[in-house]
Parts: C-alpha cells; structure tokens; sequence
C-alpha cells in the first residue's frame, strides 16, 4: 500500500517534514503489512484447516476433494481448538523472548522464518508433517502477536500521542484485510485445486510480509531492536537448563508410551488443552496473591477476574466459527448464491468483512451514546457480547435442524450467524483490551495483556476437551446448551454489574 505524502507532526522514526503512512510514521506501514501478509498465511491455514482434517473421512462432503487427513469431525474440532488455544498461549512466552532475548524485531524476523517452516511443512503430504506444521505455525504466530503490538506503540511519543489510536486503527484494518483475503486465495486453491499448494501459498504469503519487513525496518523505532531487560549470563544458564531438562522428560515419556504401543493422538491433546486450563488460572491466582499489591490494585484485579471468565465463555462458541461451523457449511450448506459457485472455506471471510464494515459504525455509536452521557459502561458491553453470541447459536439451531434430512441449507443462514458474532465480538474484543490496560496493576502492566489472550486460550481448551471427551459439538442439543450457557452468562454479568463495577474502582 503505497504511504501518504502528507507532511505532520514527528514522531520516532519519521523526520520532520518527511513522509508519513497516512499521517503516520513510516514505520506503520512496514508493520500493517508484515500483520496483513502474516494474518493472510494465518487465516488461510484456519480456513482449510478443518476440511482438510476430515476430508476423505466420515464426515465429509460426498463427492468432496479427497486427499484429506479423513479424520471425524470431533477429532478435527478437537486439533483446531488446541491449535487455536497455543497460537494465543504462546503470545505470553513471545513477549517474554521479545522483553528478555531478542528484542522484538529479531523476535518478529526470527518468528515469520518458524511460520514459514511450518507452512512449507504442511504443504508436504503426509500426517508426521503436518503436525509438525502446525506445532510451528503456532509457535511463530504466538511469537509474532505481542512484538508487533509492541513496535506499534514503539512508534509513537507515548501514550498520549493524539494518533495513537488511530495507528492501531490502520493496524487493525491491515490485520482484516489480511484475514478477508486469505480464505478468497488460499482457499479456493487449497479446497478446489490441490491442499498443499494453498498451504504453500500461504508460506508464500508470510515470506512476502517477512521481506517488506526486513527492507522496512529502517523506518522502525530504534526500541524495537533493544532488548529491554536483557537475561544475566547465569539467568540464562537456568533457564537452559530448565528447558534442557523439561525436554529430555518429555522425550523419555512419549519415547516410553510409543514403545509401550498406546501411542494416540489424545496422548498430545489432552496435556495441552489441561495446560491451556491451568496456566491461566494458576497465572491469575499468583496476579491476585501478590503481597505488594495496593488493596486498590487487589480489588481491580478481582473485578477483571469476572471479565476473564466472560471473555473464556465467548471466545469458546466464537472460535467455533472455524470449526463446528466450518464442517457445517462444508457437509450441509449449499455452495452456490445467485448462480456463483464458491467452496465453503469462502464463508471465513465473512467475518472480517463484518468488522471493516461494522467497526466504523460500533465506534460511531458509543461516541454518540457517549455525548448523551447514554453510552453503556464496560460491564453492560461485556453482557450484551454474551447474549449476541448465545444468539448466534439459538440461530444455529434453525440451519441444523433444517438440514436433519439431508437438505443443504442456504448460505445466508451462515452468513446471518458470522454477522450477529461480530456484532457481539465488537461488544468485547476492543473494550476487553482496553479495560485490561485500565485494570492492570501497575507490577504487571506488560503481563495482563498476555492474561487477556489467555481468555482465548481457556475457551478453545473447553472446546477441545468436549471434543476429546467425545461431546458432539455439532449436535442440536449440546449447541442448544452452549447458546443457553452464553445467554445465562450475559445475564449474570448484567445482574451482577454494580459489583462488578464497584471492584473496578476508579476505571469506568
């Protein structure tokens, strides 16, 4: 995208009467497009994702592309919620390699290469490569999300720097551009043509990102090559030795399961999705134990705990989106509108068009709200999202039934459900990120964004120990539940709001 060559105000990075991205440092336009071309490899995996896991297996589409891992739909939603749920784990140990290792920039470059890897590797046949793939997709896009972040920020004279705000717009608009792309390119390749060229183009993609980047990077803040709190020779010694002897127990472990032949695929699964559980909580127990916290900062940090537990329930249907109703849209949803034929991995993109779309006018509305002094407060958006999102499951339920008797249901259905969980994601996402920075303590400011992630982490676990469990997550019922549970969360959260906005002190 080409810069802006209006002259402004400096800022880090960006010369007096030089040029600008839209206004903006230079160096915004080296990170938009690194996040586009990383979200476009990213979200072009997750929308062949699913349907390539069950292709050629029982719940494919008949007549379908084969060539598939042929999984069931329960171990293939089980595989997209961990690998979900370890893409937003692994943002915490990404800062941490960015804060104390490398820096964020050598992170970032270091990142992309380990995202490529993967994609190349799942762009080979065969079930050893792909999980090897995968494992290293999500590594590189843990490490990727919180440095890049960072190096926005790093652009700007802190933060009450009046084009803040918007750089992280331009930010988010790059990151669904990216995201709306993908499933158009990748997929139609991947699901029409041939699977391991659209896993390739998407390594493809990621290079391209990655080359911008390094030619770019002179426009960046000299910050993001520092290393900020660098580890001391013998911290590092401990933390190899750790790594080295965590490593070597793993090995011994699954080399012993492997021998003993009970080697399956849950022996993976189900550490990580217990894991994805525990981490987060035991990290906002140690959060809230903490002695040096101020009585004040202790009972923000109990006001944030009812957010966290929103949030886990919401992103838990939400991610959904890529797999329950993927598989859905593959096996019972009919591929054509208005004549045009279109693979089911096309309906992925209909989320981040809703956010470019709605996002303008979410932003419209509270400001509105706001100067009638009627804008609803953080509690009451964090309801609404609940209720949205319960709602988009109630409207589920029409399509599944519908589609009982083998009718193939009409697009729209999916495409009214993608709209109602953004409307619901709008409620939650942006003020979940700002009421985190609000109510962090100020010990843990740069961790609690790492806890905010981790709300995405605890709700794909839920989803993938269902699936392990051998819950049927595409069933009329359990989809019932999920809907009600969400709905119930929603009221709980609104009749309980004068509490929790009494913890939250002084934040509104």
């Amino acid at each position: 995208m080409a810069s802006s060559l209006t002259k402004g105000a400096t800022a880090q990075g960006t010369p007096a009467g030089g040029k600008t991205f839209f206004g903006h440092p230079r160096g915004l336009a080296t990170l938009f497009m690194i996040e586009m071309w990383e979200r476009f490899s990213f979200y072009g995996m997750r929308a062949l994702l699913v349907v390539y896991l069950i292709s050629g297996g029982p719940d494919a589409k008949a007549g379908g592309q084969g060539g598939g891992l042929g999984l069931t739909e329960g171990n293939a939603v089980a595989i997209y919620s961990v690998y979900l749920a370890m893409v937003y784990l692994l943002a915490m140990p990404g800062g941490w390699f960015g804060d104390r290792v490398w820096g964020p920039r050598k992170t970032v470059v270091i990142a992309s290469g380990i995202v490529m890897a993967g994609h190349l590797a799942l762009s080979v046949p065969g079930q050893a490569t792909f999980f090897v793939g995968l494992a290293l997709v999500a590594l590189g896009s843990g490490l990727i999300k919180a440095n890049i972040s960072t190096m926005v920020g790093q652009l700007y004279d802190g933060p009450q720097d009046p084009r803040r705000d918007g750089g992280f717009t331009l930010f988010y608009i790059g990151i669904n551009l990216g995201a709306f792309a993908a499933p158009l390119v990748i997929g139609t390749v991947g699901q029409s043509y041939n699977w391991h060229l659209g896993f390739a183009l998407a390594a493809l993609g990621m290079a391209l990102g990655l080359v911008q980047f390094l030619i770019g990077t002179r426009h960046l803040s000299p910050e993001s090559n520092v290393v900020p709190t660098p580890l001391a020779t013998e911290e590092r010694r401990s933390w190899l030795r750790k790594a080295m002897i965590w490593l070597i127990v793993a090995a011994v472990f699954y080399t012993g399961v492997v021998l003993s032949g009970s080697w399956t695929l849950n022996w993976v699964l189900i550490p990580i999705t217990i894991l994805g559980l525990i981490i987060p909580t035991g990290v906002l127990i140690r959060i809230k134990r903490d002695r040096e916290l101020s009585a004040v900062e202790q009972t923000k940090v109990s006001g944030y705990i009812w957010f966290f537990v929103a949030a886990a329930v919401f992103w838990m249907i939400y991610d959904q989106g890529g797999s329950t109703l993927s598989a859905f849209a593959e096996a019972k949803t009919a591929d054509t509108i208005f004549g045009l034929h279109f693979p089911s991995s096309w309906f992925q993109s209909v989320n981040p068009l809703m956010i470019m779309a709605l996002a303008p006018v979410f932003a419209w509305l509270w400001l509105w709200l706001a100067r009638r002094d009627r804008e609803p407060n953080t509690t009451l958006k964090f309801a609404m999202a609940l209720v949205l999102i319960g709602a988009s499951f109630f409207v589920f339920v029409v399509p599944m039934g519908m589609a009982q008797d083998g009718t193939k249901v009409s697009p729209l259905w999916l495409v009214s459900i993608y709209m109602v969980q953004t409307m619901g994601e709008l409620c939650l996402s942006p003020v979940g990120l700002s009421v985190t920075t609000k109510m962090a303590p100020a010990k843990y400011a740069s961790q609690m964004m790492g806890v905010w992630f981790l709300a995405v982490t605890a709700g794909d676990c839920i989803t993938g120990l269902l699936s392990i469990a051998g819950v049927d997550l595409s069933g009329v019922g359990v989809i019932t539940l999920e809907a009600a549970m969400a709905a119930l969360a929603g009221f709980a959260v609104f009749m309980y709001r004068k509490k929790v906005v009494a913890l939250m002190a002084d934040v509104h």
